[in-house]
């Protein structure tokens, strides 16, 4: 019989590996945005469910930012549920999924592919269902994953997105070059005090803003299904247009502050909220700048990059809670390593 959380911890190890064997392969994703940039699309859809939802954020956040165009998560039971044809001429579709196995995104690519849009699978299984539908695919090589938390896909599709929406400038990944080392750092974190100070919480906010936006709707996920916490997400500009009525002082608030603009603009959030007694547990790179009970820094990287190192962290925390509270994160109630929607 395993130890509880040993898959999910073995995992989580992996993570600068995998990342440094994608920035070896940035030669293959370079083929995908050559012929990405040889049809120059109008805007970008992306669709995804689960943690690559949250992956599919934050690539909208890099095309509209990097590449200048609109993007949008797309809904699929538009197509899937109500049969919608919508004209996607020049439009291009990237469909993430780490198992490449859901019915749903499956449908909605095959559907976009035959009403025009250039359609791209970023996924972990190549040869998944998903990966065969979509005219080009970015493998983002994780390995096999067997916990039920995504650790490493989650990381290594930022990655992948990252290389493959960069190379669509003509970038180089130069900023992405000492990413594993970067990694290894992170992961290297100490989280013991976060996990012995929060191991008791009920119900848990977790904010960012801009590209780290994403990695605050990460954590909430697996905080939720490792420990089973009320965990919400908001936008640090969304937090205060209401939410921040319910923060008090038995709300714990995680907060990803990272050295950009992101995490400049967090600061009136985390003011606000500090303010109402709230128990901040800062994480980022401009984490020890910040009022926090607990701060855990992150290397500093290019913003547009944080993303990629600051769920490292998180995932330790989720994993030494959900352990600390008597829970196996390796077989979380009720849940599936591939969720199957229509």
């Amino acid at each position: 019989m395993s130890n509880p959380g040993q898959h999910m911890a073995a995992e989580i190890a992996e993570q600068p590996a995998v990342l440094g064997g994608l920035v070896a392969r940035r030669g293959d994703i370079a083929d995908v945005a050559a012929a990405i940039s040889r049809r120059p699309p109008r805007f970008a859809l992306l669709a995804a469910r689960g943690s690559s939802d949250h992956a599919a954020l934050y690539a909208k956040y890099l095309i509209e930012v990097l590449l200048g165009l609109p993007a949008g998560l797309v809904s699929p039971s538009t197509v899937t549920l109500y049969g919608a044809r919508p004209d996607l001429r020049d439009v291009l579709l990237v469909s993430v999924s780490q198992s490449g196995g859901s019915p749903d995104l499956l449908e909605f690519t095959q559907t976009a592919r035959k009403q025009g849009a250039l359609t791209v699978a970023v996924t972990n299984t190549p040869a998944s269902p998903l990966g065969g539908a979509a005219e080009l695919a970015v493998d983002i090589g994780a390995g096999t994953e067997t916990a039920v938390a995504a650790t490493k896909t989650y990381s290594a599709t930022l990655l992948a997105l990252y290389l493959l929406i960069d190379a669509v400038r003509g970038g180089d990944g130069s900023a992405a070059a000492e990413i594993e080392p970067l990694a290894r750092q992170a992961l290297e974190a100490d989280v013991h005090r976060a996990v012995d100070r929060y191991r008791f919480v009920d119900r848990i906010i977790t904010t960012g803003r801009g590209y780290s936006y994403a990695t605050a709707l990460e954590s909430a996920l697996k905080l939720a299904e490792t420990s089973y916490l009320a965990a919400r997400a908001y936008s640090g500009a969304d937090l205060l247009h209401g939410p921040v009525a319910a923060v008090d002082e038995e709300t714990a608030v995680l907060a990803i502050t990272g050295a950009g603009r992101g995490g400049a603009a967090l600061r009136d959030v985390l003011a606000a909220v500090a303010e109402r007694g709230a128990d901040v547990l800062a994480l980022g790179s401009s984490a020890d700048a910040v009022p926090a009970a607990v701060r855990i820094p992150v290397p500093s990287v290019a913003e547009e990059l944080a993303p990629v190192l600051e769920v490292l962290p998180v995932q330790r925390i989720a994993l030494g809670l959900a352990l600390a509270r008597g829970f196996d994160p390796d077989r979380p109630r009720g849940l599936n390593k591939v969720t199957r929607t229509r």
